[in-house]
């Protein structure tokens, strides 16, 4: 089957030639890894367009309430110091933009969370130091820093990004409360992180970032029950 080229070259590029032409063009529906692919590169733009607005809900959440009541500044600083990394190492490594897209727009809304809470928490010289350390830090990651010590500050953002969550869950535990935490946005990093360890196992052939989202979906599971637990005792009291 034949496709005009307005169609046909932005399908190319994002499923390949070969696929294209066996799914598309011979229209082979028996061709298991080419739909596995096509599945994969979906879900990786999915997720991206996912990460774009996930935690848009959660900054309008604390503009709203001018409060950031629940939220841990530490799992933030965290997360968004394991971002950076992860983001340098994929952008150094050249790897397909829907393999990791939607970690470059979850750090910029990180980062206006991590001001909103300096800021709502009456902390606005902290705020401006903070801001000016994170732009520091990426330009070092991506300018300065060798490719052997990102990839073995990749490693590290592992333990990093899984640390991140447990100060969250924690106050989550002690508060039996979510606080401000959005709904929303920890369903979506639960479906993302899990959608992720499918389009990984599938498009790179990368042990550490395997590993990496199955823990991080692990985690985020653990937040998605914490949320049905505690809105359910809520609604009850």
């Amino acid at each position: 089957m034949q496709l005009p080229n307005i169609i046909r070259e932005p399908a190319t590029a994002l499923i390949g030639e070969a696929c294209y032409s066996s799914l598309i063009q011979d229209l082979n529906l028996n061709d298991v890894e080419c739909i596995k692919y096509v599945i994969s590169k979906g879900l990786g733009l999915g997720i991206v367009l996912g990460g774009s607005i996930v935690k848009i809900p959660q900054i309008l959440t604390i503009i709203k309430n001018h409060s950031a009541s629940g939220l841990s500044l530490t799992s933030y600083l965290m997360e968004t110091l394991s971002y950076f990394i992860t983001l340098s190492y994929n952008l150094r490594q050249a790897n397909p933009f829907s393999t990791f897209g939607e970690i470059m727009f979850i750090s910029l809304q990180n980062i206006i969370i991590t001001c909103l809470i300096l800021y709502f928490g009456r902390q606005q010289k902290q705020m401006m130091v903070t801001l000016l350390g994170f732009l520091g830090l990426f330009y070092a990651l991506n300018q300065s820093v060798s490719p052997s010590v990102l990839s073995s500050l990749y490693a590290l953002t592992i333990p990093l990004s899984l640390g991140s969550k447990v100060p969250q869950i924690y106050i989550n535990f002690k508060n039996k409360s979510t606080g401000q935490l959005s709904v929303f946005t920890v369903i979506n990093y639960f479906a993302g992180s899990a959608a992720r360890v499918f389009t990984t196992m599938t498009e790179l052939d990368d042990t550490l970032m395997l590993f990496g989202n199955l823990l991080a979906a692990t985690f985020n599971a653990i937040l998605v029950l914490q949320v049905i637990l505690y809105n359910n005792k809520h609604k009850k009291e």
